[in-house]
């Protein structure tokens, strides 16, 4: 029916063709969306039904008392989707080393580049500090190079920094 290079040609061009689909998706998120930002609503109909109230959701439980209740070995495991790019041993990855990270000053390990947005900051990470960056990196810290996309649950989270507490400095 086709002769081998006529097929050739039909795989090369469907293969193509889902590359450049795929490329054109992946700019126009970087153009138009994913920025990490939370938009507002422009403006608000009134439809006469009372709004939510915030206060009437569930009471968020203080971070002390979450990282208080976590379980560093539950952490250990979380931190599998943190070892891609920083490491526990002293030595930099693509990210910073963060044996130590807890109480450490922000933008404070020698020899690794960090990106303007996180050298303007100052303190030191916090458990608390360290929970609102895991949670939304870009939005903490606007033009940071992390790519992570955050951690949305505090009790992740919490488990987390509990087991960066055991690794040391």
């Amino acid at each position: 029916m086709f002769d081998t290079m006529t097929l050739t040609k039909i795989v090369a061009a469907l293969c193509s063709a889902l590359l450049f689909f795929l490329l054109l998706a992946w700019f126009g998120e970087a153009i138009y969306g994913g920025s990490g930002h939370d938009e507002k609503q422009a403006y608000v109909i009134d439809t006469g039904a009372p709004a939510p109230d915030a206060a009437a959701a569930a009471p968020e439980v203080p971070f002390a008392d979450l990282l208080a209740a976590a379980d560093p070995a539950a952490g250990e495991r979380l931190w599998r989707s943190c070892a891609a790019c920083h490491k526990v041993d002293g030595s930099n990855g693509t990210g910073p080393y963060l044996n130590g990270v807890v109480g450490r000053d922000i933008a404070s390990v020698a020899g690794y580049a960090y990106s303007d947005a996180l050298t303007g900051l100052p303190g030191s990470w916090t458990p608390e500090e360290l929970s609102k960056f895991i949670e939304n990196p870009r939005g903490y810290a606007s033009g940071t190079k992390m790519t992570y996309g955050g951690m949305k649950k505090p009790e992740d989270r919490a488990s987390l920094i509990a087991y960066l507490g055991t690794t040391g400095g």
